[in-house]
């Protein structure tokens, strides 16, 4: 019997691996449900009622202005002294009626070639945590319930065995992974084309969409391979799951609140889920607002740092590399016991 297929079918028939992806499933489908209600379709009658609505927000600027301009009328002539009335009651002014826009008062409708990117960074996120914790529970369960000593009697290649789990995991995550990237485009295109606008689009478009999605595939293998890498070093999945925990919670906060304190430039680039957004966006602009950086017109913009696609890449290759290898390492050197 294939050892792949053998890992392939245990990986599938785990009860914690199918409730894990019925639950992020689950979660992916009510985002789906959510943006459904909470998004209209742009028609003659929304755009009847924003006007409407913006006649009565131009009619309560007025009588405000009314009211104001009376009292500050009333101020000035008792010899009162306000500093929150200008020099002249007559400056106090309602906006203009075209001032007040209508398409400030329309309903949020779901644009999909504006607001579709943007959604895949929660199917990524949500993926990634699928893989993450099956991954540390696939090999950490075998370490803890005596199942490895077992399979290395039967194939006692260590390394083999290591390598052909996670192909497994992976291949497993990757099937996982491509039709629910699918069925979320699929999704999406539905409550755009039903509760709001599809139009736009271009070869262009569909080609980037496409490459983000990738990009969210491809963070989903690194997660489950980082998962599986800490719970094969801790031989236990409580090892990938309280480094985790470890290293998000009590690291990445206790580390954000430190670089505030320090006053540290641009602290969040100390900070791993900016790599993964950058990783997602292919950029993201840091700014340093205690910094100022002079224009021609004599306006103060703060000093920016950018990080691209390119560093997350590098810092993930890295963490790969780093704790996979130690994993295999110590599966070559360290006793099975």
């Amino acid at each position: 019997m294939s050892l792949f297929r053998t890992e392939l079918r245990r990986l599938t028939k785990r009860r914690f691996t199918r409730w894990m992806t019925v639950g992020g499933l689950l979660v992916l489908a009510l985002i789906v449900v959510g943006l459904f209600i909470s998004n209209q379709k742009i028609g003659p009658e929304q755009w009847a009622e924003a006007e409407r609505s913006a006649d009565r927000q131009h009619q309560e600027q007025v009588q405000w202005a009314q009211q104001e301009r009376a009292a500050c009328e009333r101020a000035k002539a008792a010899g009162e002294t306000v500093d929150y009335y200008p020099a002249d009651c007559a400056d106090i002014t309602p906006p203009l009626r075209e001032d007040i826009r209508a398409e400030w008062f329309l309903p949020s409708t779901f644009v999909f070639r504006d607001n579709f990117e943007e959604m895949l960074v929660p199917l990524a996120g949500i993926l990634a945590m699928i893989g993450f914790v099956v991954g540390a529970s696939f090999v950490g369960a075998e370490w803890s319930t005596g199942g490895m000593m077992n399979l290395l009697l039967w194939r006692p290649k260590r390394l083999t065995v290591l390598l052909t789990k996670l192909g497994a995991l992976l291949t497993g995550l990757l099937a996982l992974a491509l039709p629910a990237t699918a069925a979320w485009f699929g999704s999406l295109w539905l409550v755009a084309n039903w509760r709001g606008v599809t139009t736009g689009m271009t070869s262009g478009t569909w080609q980037s969409f496409l490459i983000t999605g990738g990009r969210g595939i491809i963070l989903v293998l690194v997660a489950a391979t980082l998962g599986f890498a800490l719970a094969s070093l801790g031989r236990h999945t409580a090892m990938a799951l309280g480094g985790a925990v470890a290293v998000m919670v009590v690291g990445q906060v206790g580390l954000a609140i430190l670089l505030e304190m320090a006053q540290v430039r641009f602290a969040e680039a100390w900070l791993l889920p900016t790599y993964a957004y950058a990783w997602m966006t292919k950029k993201v602009t840091l700014q340093d607002w205690r910094s100022c950086n002079a224009t021609y017109t004599g306006e103060c913009e703060p000093a920016t740092l950018d990080l691209t696609w390119q560093h997350s890449s590098a810092l993930f290759t890295v963490g790969v590399v780093a704790l996979l290898g130690a994993a295999l390492w110590t599966m070559r050197r360290r006793d099975i016991a």
